[in-house]
């Protein structure tokens, strides 16, 4: 189960693509490593990992 930073964290990546117009692709929980993962962009050009604490980051 996400963390509330977790969901705070999703909501703000989420929102920021929104804002860029950037289609949202995967977004998915992963329950063994405990993150977050976003995939977005027309091209899936933005890969980003929410770990626990909330605390967003791009991933190549």
């Amino acid at each position: 189960m996400p963390t509330v930073a977790q969901a705070y964290g999703s909501v703000k990546v989420c929102q920021m693509l929104s804002n860029l117009y950037q289609v949202i692709n995967v977004f998915r929980y992963d329950p063994v490593l405990k993150t977050i993962y976003i995939q977005a962009g027309i091209n899936d050009e933005f890969a980003i990992i929410i770990n626990q604490e909330g605390i967003w980051e791009f991933v190549e």
